[in-house]
């Protein structure tokens, strides 16, 4: 590995930041608040898929003893916005109100109240009448563009803020198609071609904590929002659109989050309990019940994927046809860019000439889309790696093989990236890093891959094993920017401020890991604060994998400003050249001998030429460097009964220099246990009307640590130029193997093979009688 060296913090196991506050139970979430005078809210939901509100009576509700408001669309400006967190403007259609009156999937909201106690706000629901005009809803997304079907968004209001194809009318909210090479030319030069078409089903984030917000108005009449967000600049901002006030009007402040995983992008509760606060004057609580985080917030968008490919006999991709019809429900809010992203995340992994993507995506009047661990690199990772098992199998290839013969390398790029972007047009990019052919001897080696595959054994229960490679990205390349400020205090410790937003995922630590490399001292002496939008510095938020890479380059440029003033001022202390001297070890270290950073912060503050020692700086990136895995899923299938058990599952992960390898393994392997929950046990069951029959973690289905099975996990070292010492991410890129591993694990044991997720038993039960 290329341009290492020995890191003193950087690299090395230290205790997170938070921690002590974290383990003890003082850390502060948002319903840790307690605001006197709070009151409690409550939201009315659609019980209709569709429908047009043709009358609602809140007399009696608002009459009802300790309810101090109630709320319907005729109560609050009538603003169209999107709730997507993204950057400004932002690829997702504006086609929400904060309350409208037409609701377009079971859960939706009609009203909200607030009252003194939460039982009050929920006995005000009940007295609240509403007449509903029921309209025809679309509950599959094949009907969605149908001719005659239904619109769903037919408000005049309703726009898309960048010029790409979307057609409210035929209930379009997102559309990619591009060609690389010549599609005929590629297949016809195939010695074999294979076409499937495979379906990943909707998924539930299933945070510890669900999504609550605080809001109240603070001495200066300005609306103050604590909120479980993963992007509080991006809430300041759609906030102050939908309500008609200033940006400046409004503070939003980040807590602890109980999980995020993608749910917490979305402008969920903000909007209704702000409302609340504007109509009453007072503070007022909205926090969903698990029911409700089910049935009304965000979802994995669900796709429909027909995957054609053609491969010669000697494991040349001659061509590969992907086309995607995804399902954003009713709003398409992150539609087009997860729908975009699943093509950019699987389609440059892989050596081909001629490739097409061809994608659409549709509302429904099922739940709600959204961004989720993955985003659109679970859905292709599906149909891709299972194509490859197949096609390796058909020309007498192990898949090992071919993925070392096809798989992207240092130094190579991919069409695929300059013309696939999020929601646009990409950016040529050339790959920087990459250890996946490490990765995959690893988990070869490791899993004992050459002597178990092909070896089902015989008897009740059967042994498979299967294999996926992977790729994600770090940030989104000439969209998202960082921000990081730093000040030095007299006892040689450092305050950093970042917008950048610990979900629990352990980012506050790695600031301040980055921060200490650069300045000489233990990670323990940088303070940091995060996401408060009055204090701290612009940052987009938590996603698209770009906190360690994207925000922790701009704690680095700044660390690196701070580190220049302090050689300033040691340089006058120690009468010598700045140049020469080196910050190690709490020290500012030169040939005439050394002072100690309290020394300088200290002369600074208090001495001769007072000033503080400050910086700001911000970060934007034209790559996005991709972390690689191999994973390998060792399964046990009951031939009598369909069910499937992991036995062990290997991985390992090229993710740059690992900041902390302690959260980097913890990322791995919940994003793992994520993964395999997903593909062998969670899913959303509906009635005939489009109604969520199992909004429960144990009717759902999602996996405990209980359930966990045998991990090996595996961090190789590259080294990413691009990146604040070599670093690029980790959080998402291992969820996107379970799915693909244990199908071709499944295959390798029983010999069917399964398209269609999640692999109940029920499932493969049907799968074994069928053939």
């Amino acid at each position: 590995m290329s341009d290492m060296r020995q890191f003193k913090e950087v690299n090395q196991v230290r205790r997170r930041v938070d921690g002590v506050g974290l383990v003890t139970g003082k850390a502060l979430y948002t319903d840790d608040y307690d605001i006197h005078g709070m009151l409690s809210a409550k939201v009315l939901r659609s019980p209709y898929p569709h429908a047009r509100i043709k009358s609602i009576d809140v007399a009696k509700a608002r009459a009802l003893e300790g309810v101090r408001a109630v709320l319907t669309w005729k109560d609050v400006p009538r603003v169209i916005i999107t709730e997507a967190g993204q950057g400004f403007p932002e690829p997702s259609p504006y086609d929400k109100f904060i309350l409208d009156n037409k609701v377009r999937f079971v859960g939706d909201e009609v009203a909200v109240v607030a009252a003194e106690t939460t039982e009050i706000a929920e006995k005000a629901l009940l007295l609240i009448k509403v007449t509903y005009e029921e309209l025809k809803p679309i509950l599959d997304p094949r009907d969605s563009m149908k001719p005659g079907a239904p619109v769903i968004h037919d408000e005049p209001e309703w726009r898309i803020p960048i010029p790409v194809e979307m057609d409210p009318k035929k209930n379009l909210c997102g559309r990619a198609d591009v060609t690389i090479g010549n599609m005929q030319r590629g297949f016809s030069g195939a010695d074999q071609v294979f076409e499937h078409e495979y379906e990943n089903h909707y998924a539930q984030h299933v945070a510890n904590e669900p999504h609550i917000t605080i809001s109240y108005l603070d001495p200066q009449n300005r609306l103050v929002l604590i909120s479980s967000t993963q992007v509080p600049f991006h809430v300041r901002r759609i906030v102050a659109r939908a309500l008609d006030i200033p940006v400046k009007r409004i503070r939003v402040i980040k807590p602890r989050i109980g999980g995020g995983f993608g749910s917490k992008q979305d402008i969920v509760t903000e909007p209704l309990c702000a409302a609340l606060t504007l109509a009453t004057g007072m503070p007022v609580r909205l926090q969903l019940t698990r029911e409700e985080v089910f049935t009304s917030s965000r979802t994995r968008h669900p796709t429909i994927t027909r995957l054609k490919t053609g491969i010669k006999k000697d494991g040349t991709l001659t061509a590969i046809e992907m086309e995607v019809l995804q399902n954003a429900g009713p709003y398409g809010t992150h539609g087009l860019t997860v729908l975009t992203n699943t093509g950019s995340k699987i389609l440059p992994l892989f050596r081909c000439a001629n490739v097409r993507f061809n994608a659409w995506s549709v509302y429904t009047n099922l739940l709600q889309g959204g961004a989720y661990r993955g985003y659109g690199g679970t859905q292709s990772g599906l149909a891709m790696n299972i194509q490859m098992d197949e096609m390796a199998r058909a020309i007498g290839l192990d898949v090992a093989l071919l993925y070392r013969k096809l798989h992207i390398k240092k130094g190579e790029g991919s069409p695929v990236f300059a013309a696939l972007g999020e929601g646009a047009e990409g950016h040529a990019m050339t790959i920087g890093s990459c250890g996946l052919a490490e990765c995959i001897d690893i988990v070869m080696r490791e899993s004992g891959w050459a002597r178990k595959r092909n070896n089902p054994g015989a008897g009740r229960v059967r042994r498979g094993i299967g294999m996926a490679v992977l790729m994600q990205g770090s940030s989104i390349p000439k969209i998202d920017m960082a921000s990081c400020s730093i000040k030095m205090n007299e006892d040689g410790s450092f305050n950093l401020l970042c917008g950048a937003t610990d979900i629990g995922t352990g980012s506050d630590t790695v600031m301040a890991k980055i921060a200490a490399e650069v300045l000489g001292v233990k990670t323990d002496d940088v303070i940091v604060y995060s996401s408060d939008t009055d204090f701290t510095p612009f940052d987009v938020g938590a996603y698209a994998s770009s906190t360690t890479y994207l925000s922790g380059m701009a704690a680095k440029k700044c660390a690196e400003q701070i580190a220049g003033q302090i050689r300033s001022v040691a340089a006058e202390m120690l009468e010598e050249d700045a140049t020469g001297i080196v910050l190690e070890e709490g020290k500012a270290v030169g040939k005439k001998g050394g002072v100690t950073l309290a020394q300088v912060g200290t002369r600074s503050l208090y001495e001769k030429d007072q000033h503080q020692i400050a910086a700001f700086a911000s970060a934007y990136s034209d790559q996005s460097p991709p972390p690689f895995a191999a994973h390998v899923a060792e399964i046990e299938v009951d031939i009598e009964t369909g069910r499937v058990q992991v036995v062990t599952y290997w991985t390992a992960t090229d993710c740059g220099v690992a900041i902390n390898p302690l959260l980097a393994e913890g990322q791995v392997e919940g994003a793992l246990l994520n993964g395999i929950s997903y593909a062998l046990s969670e899913r959303f069951i509906y009635n005939s009307k489009g109604k969520l029959l199992n909004p429960s973690f144990g009717s759902y289905g999602v996996y405990f640590t209980r359930d966990l099975p045998e991990i090996k996990t595996f961090l190789v070292p590259t080294y990413e130029p691009s990146g604040p010492f070599g670093a690029k991410s980790i959080a998402e890129v291992n969820i996107n193997g379970p799915l693909p591993a244990i199908s071709n694990a499944i295959f390798d044991a029983v010999g069917v093979r399964l398209r269609k997720p999640p692999y109940t038993p029920e499932a493969v039960y049907k799968a074994l009688k069928k053939r």
